[in-house]
């Protein structure tokens, strides 16, 4: 191979894995999504009542799980 045809397949390289990084994902996401139950207006309000609405917790009550779904 050439060095122009070693940098281009690198480069189609990079870029079908980018692509694949992308489709996983949004499949993830999708799936995150699919996995959180529905909840009705009764259920959040029974919910509400047992256990308050976020505002009412200190703030040190939280953890961030921010990492956890980031990679």
């Amino acid at each position: 191979m050439t060095g122009d045809t070693t940098m281009e397949a690198q480069m189609l390289r990079d870029i079908i894995k980018q692509s694949v990084r992308e489709v996983l994902r949004e499949e993830r996401l999708s799936l995150f999504l699919a996995l959180i139950p529905l909840v009705s207006d009764k259920e959040i309000h029974e919910i509400e009542a047992k256990f308050a609405t976020p505002s009412q917790y200190a703030p040190e009550e939280f953890i961030d799980m921010t990492d956890w779904i980031k990679s």
